[in-house]
């Protein structure tokens, strides 16, 4: 195959972008104050990212992509220590009451117990089968009747004198008091409290009820707070002003340092199992091979890997220009598109966290000796990095190429970091609800938290100090460097977009790919290779399509229902001669995807 020869044109200069705001740092973006957010409203989330960052500090931390995760960090500890504070003044509430209201308060530790069996028996996950969201359900209201029943047995004790209370213990009250106010009594009696619960017992029991109901309603509005005061959107980008960021442990100090050092360096150590940790899903991944060939009548010039990312990166940088009748005022996410240069390294054979090379020069270093190698663990990319939705829905394409043994090797690794999940967003306005919302309905909400209110503190007071016990014996400080084995960003993220961002993931990713296809293209031809294969093969790449560079000798079928034979005599039947069966004039082309070239691996 050739191609025309192109004369050698001077690079005309790029016009310099019109002035635009400057891009939201990473510490004051939309998507960190959500999923700080989300650290409050999830506790499942919240664990998970102080698990990753606090207790592991063996890890390094994954890339974070237009957000801090520093300050997730801050904000899920702080969390943490509001609800174990508001567990441990719940616990012992019913520990308190125990002894003063002669066992009534340990009664109720069963309907406590049947609804959080009926939360365990739902479990996590959104599809669970119908029988065990129906078993689930069923235990649940069992447990809120049982804790009915036994509230208006103390109710009735509560208002009952002590003769009528007597007279039920030994037997001679009858009809439906009679049996309410032995119900307490009996239940105690069984558990190791008294054998008589007078009226001043259960009256300390409502009283401790109305505690452990306030209690969690103060609890809840500290959230509410929380989403008003520091994490409100006016004042969030005041990093300095966030209480949370102020924690006076000192291993969070260091490990907010570290993170901020690690997260946003050019430098990403990475598990070998997961080297784009942090960046999100893959998407429709590239890996195009071409053979340099001689342009007809030109003699073709070495052509190394740095010269092709040099022809790419201008017409990258190019996407930010607005069109001339748009003025100043356009603003697609474009004009801030980020482009650098990375290097990833296996975090295995480091001996310490801080060993990693993070240094500018370092770093210089592995890059240099890094994109021009074929690699294989210590590999060199062209990141371009699009935020868009306030960096609610991140783009970054990573592009590597190289040049061995006549063969240019084109890989285009796309990831795409979903928008944040729909209940974080919704933050905001479960905190204006809960501020606004009448007395009566905030007293409702509390009380039906008392029930569960001592089965889930204890759980939450267990889990605090399973994760203190792990900090004292589990030996991470001293453990050998690894990789990121989670982003927290990534556990924040939906599992799809809605239709807008689907199709500013395709306009981005389009245009990129195309920028970056022209770049290698203008490589080649300028100095002196074809470039017909190439465009080819992008083309069938771009469109889903298999490159076959030959038919000759060859046997297939394309389409959903087509066949393939050959015969033994003659040579191949053309592919584009009408068969008897179908009678069409060509192969039938589906719209899906082939493989078996060595075109592209995606």
């Amino acid at each position: 195959m050739s191609t025309a020869f192109v004369p050698q044109q001077q690079p005309q200069p790029q016009p310099t972008p019109p002035d635009a705001p400057p891009p939201v740092p990473p510490h004051a973006s939309e998507a960190t104050r959500l999923l700080c957010a989300g650290t409050y409203l999830d506790p499942a989330y919240r664990d998970r990212v102080i698990e990753e960052l606090h207790l592991h500090e063996q890890r390094i931390v994954a890339p974070s992509l237009g957000f801090d995760a520093a300050r997730v960090l801050a904000h899920a500890l702080r969390a943490r220590r509001v609800e174990v504070g508001w567990a441990g003044a719940i616990v012992g509430l019913w520990i308190v009451g125990w002894p003063l209201t002669g066992g009534a308060m340990v009664v109720y530790l069963l309907p406590s117990l049947l609804l959080a069996g009926g939360v365990a028996v739902r479990g996590d996950d959104p599809q669970a089968p119908a029988g065990r969201k129906a078993m689930a359900l069923g235990v649940r209201w069992a447990g809120r009747l049982v804790f009915a029943v036994l509230l208006v047995a103390t109710v009735v004790t509560a208002f009952s004198d002590k003769d009528d209370i007597e007279a039920a213990r030994y037997g001679y009250a009858g009809g439906l008091k009679g049996i309410l106010l032995t119900l307490l009594p009996s239940l105690s009696r069984m558990v190791g409290g008294h054998d008589t619960i007078t009226a001043l017992q259960a009256w300390l029991a409502l009283v401790l009820f109305a505690a452990v109901a306030v209690c969690a309603g103060v609890q809840r509005s500290q959230f509410a707070r929380a989403l008003g005061g520091e994490l409100a959107p006016e004042r969030f980008p005041d990093a300095a002003s966030d209480p949370a960021e102020r924690a006076e442990s000192p291993r969070f100090q260091r490990l907010k340092d570290r993170i901020r050092l690690e997260q946003h360096a050019p430098l990403i150590m990475y598990r070998e199992t997961r080297p784009f940790c942090g960046a999100g899903q893959a998407y429709d991944t590239w890996v195009l091979a071409v053979e340099m060939r001689p342009a007809e009548g030109r003699t073709p010039r070495p052509l190394s890997n740095r010269t092709v990312l040099d022809s790419v990166r201008p017409l990258l940088e190019g996407l930010r220009l607005p069109p001339e009748y748009a003025g100043h005022a356009v603003r697609d996410r474009l004009r801030w598109l980020e482009i650098d240069e990375c290097v990833f390294l296996p975090a295995e054979g480091l001996a310490r966290r801080e060993d990693a090379p993070y240094s500018r020069a370092a770093f210089d270093q592995h890059r240099e000796r890094a994109v021009e190698e074929g690699a294989e663990k210590r590999r060199h990319f062209l990141r371009v990095r699009v935020g868009g939705w306030e960096e609610e829905l991140v783009v970054t394409v990573y592009v590597r190429i190289h040049t061995q043994g006549r063969m240019l090797m084109l890989e285009i690794a796309p990831h795409v970091l979903m928008p944040v999940r729909e209940d974080f967003k919704d933050a905001d306005r479960m905190a204006h609800q809960l501020r606004n919302n009448s007395v009566f309905g905030k007293a409702t909400w509390a009380a039906g938290q008392v029930p569960a209110s001592a089965a889930r503190s204890l759980l939450t007071l267990c889990q605090a100090a399973g994760h203190g016990w792990q900090l004292l014996t589990g030996g991470y400080g001293n453990a050998l460097p690894d990789g990121p084995a989670l982003s927290v960003r990534e556990l924040g993220a939906a599992p799809a977009g809605s239709l807008f961002q689907q199709m500013d993931v395709d306009r981005y990713l389009r245009s990129v790919q195309d920028r970056i296809a022209h770049g290698v293209r203008t490589a080649l031809s300028e100095h002196g290779y074809q470039t017909g294969e190439f465009v080819q093969k992008v083309v069938n790449i771009s469109n889903g399509g298999v490159h076959i560079d030959t038919v000759a000798g060859s046997t297939f079928a394309i389409g959903t229902h087509a066949r393939a034979t050959s015969t033994a005599g003659g040579g191949p039947q053309d592919p584009f001669t009408p068969s008897p069966t179908t009678g069409g004039s060509g192969p039938k082309t589906g719209p899906q995807k082939g493989t078996g070239s060595d075109d592209h691996g995606g």
